[in-house]
């Protein structure tokens, strides 16, 4: 793989942009796999990128049913933030949050990250104890987090209606400054093409039919390209999780919604952060061409359409109009839904199952973009050692078994859960 740099876009433009080579390889499938990934999203292409990066693991394949971003990775919000009070997310997406400072260099692939500031606003009195309690929560383990006042909170974001008789009257705000987005296409770009340079398989539009088994064991898989073998298997589905792993006979704590996002036209930046709220499911940003980027609430039934419902869009876009008044004049140019798996706590599963050889990585609900390094470096170790790594132990599947679930809206894990 040729690196991206400045000195190749200058020869491209002089000899016509005619070197550039396909960013991975379209390979035929092998007839074995020391390890195989379903799922050529984020999560599963960073995971085949770390076991290739760090475990030094040539041998694998991820397997695509579609193309490479045509899943969830290419249909949320893009946000990008460790703020959580418990301390095994926190942990987790802190994690992440410092691989993503990095990411670009690492894969010489611009993910377009953009560190602009994760800002959560406070409502009430209430509200604001939460977003303290948060606060002190991160901050005890080296997190970053600033309780913000009425007057802060206007500073910077002026467009916010900040009047004592709004709709949603805002008291203050929480905001962790090295929080932002990434554009979500790129980042499964750039791990494909990392991933490819380093021996990696990428086989797309080939989809996972069921599970080829020795006793209690997985010992391959069943493909629309044929069957194929392997040491061990990594499910990555995301909203897809509980039928593939019904396939193996599993029934996951797991429920697919659809979570649908909206971009209005472009226009000149008027929204300097991601505004989210403690009571509302509201987030607000502004990409990098101009849109303003909505989004809300699941759907809340069970769905595996990608589309959204106007009832729940209506909502979303009722609750950023209240916030920021200024954004009604602005025309929605496009809405997409992605399915997200609903774990019963809100927390991800990362680990091994009851199937000998088959593991999981899914339960991400609303929140697996934002994961994505540290989910690929964590499942990647899992996968490579047979073990949790420390990071994603006490996400595993037998936690709800074990009353061990970890529900950031509620009372979370005792400390010796795990």
């Amino acid at each position: 793989m040729s690196r991206y740099s400045a000195f190749s876009l200058l020869r491209g433009a002089l000899t016509g942009h005619r070197h550039w080579q396909p960013a991975w390889r379209d390979p035929e499938p092998k007839s074995h796999y020391d390890i195989i990934i379903i799922g050529g999203g984020g999560h599963g292409l960073a995971t085949a990128y770390y076991l290739a990066k760090v475990h030094g693991l040539k041998n694998i394949a991820v397997l695509e049913k579609g193309w490479i971003g045509g899943g969830n990775t290419g249909r949320n919000t893009t946000i990008v933030r460790s703020n959580y009070r418990l301390e095994p997310l926190h942990n987790l997406f802190e994690f992440g949050l410092k691989l993503w400072h990095g990411l670009s260099d690492e894969l010489n692939y611009n993910v377009m990250f953009s560190p602009r500031g994760a800002m959560f606003l406070g409502h009430s009195d209430a509200d604001m104890v939460k977003l303290a309690e948060r606060g002190d929560a991160m901050r005890c383990d080296g997190i970053d987090a600033d309780l913000l006042t009425r007057d802060q909170v206007a500073k910077l974001e002026p467009l916010l209606d900040m009047s004592r008789d709004a709709r949603f009257p805002i008291q203050g705000g929480l905001i962790q400054r090295r929080g932002g987005t990434a554009r979500h296409d790129a980042v499964a770009w750039g791990y494909a093409r990392g991933a490819d340079s380093l021996g990696v398989d990428i086989i797309q539009k080939c989809e996972v039919t069921g599970f080829v088994r020795d006793g209690d064991a997985v010992v391959g898989v069943e493909t629309t390209r044929g069957r194929i073998g392997a040491g061990r298997v990594g499910i990555c589905v995301a909203g897809h999780s509980g039928h593939v792993a019904g396939l193996a006979g599993l029934k996951l704590p797991v429920e697919s919604q659809t979570l649908q996002a909206m971009v209005t036209e472009g226009v000149k930046p008027m929204i300097n952060s991601v505004i989210m709220s403690q009571s509302l499911h509201c987030y607000i940003s502004q990409s990098d061409k101009g849109g303003v980027v909505f989004g809300g609430d699941p759907d809340n039934w069970p769905s595996y359409a990608q589309r959204g419902h106007p009832m729940v869009m209506e909502g979303a876009v009722a609750q950023g109009l209240a916030l920021v008044p200024a954004l009604s004049r602005l025309r929605m140019v496009r809405t997409w839904s992605g399915v997200t798996d609903m774990s019963f706590d809100g927390a991800p599963i990362i680990g091994e199952t009851p199937v000998r050889n088959l593991f999981l990585n899914g339960g991400w609900c609303y929140g697996g973009f934002k994961a994505t390094p540290a989910s690929g470096w964590t499942y990647a170790h899992t996968l490579a050692t047979g073990k949790p790594h420390d990071l994603n132990a006490p996400f595993s599947l037998d936690r709800f078994e074990r009353g061990a679930t970890i529900d950031e809206t509620g009372s979370g894990p005792m400390p010796n859960s795990r």
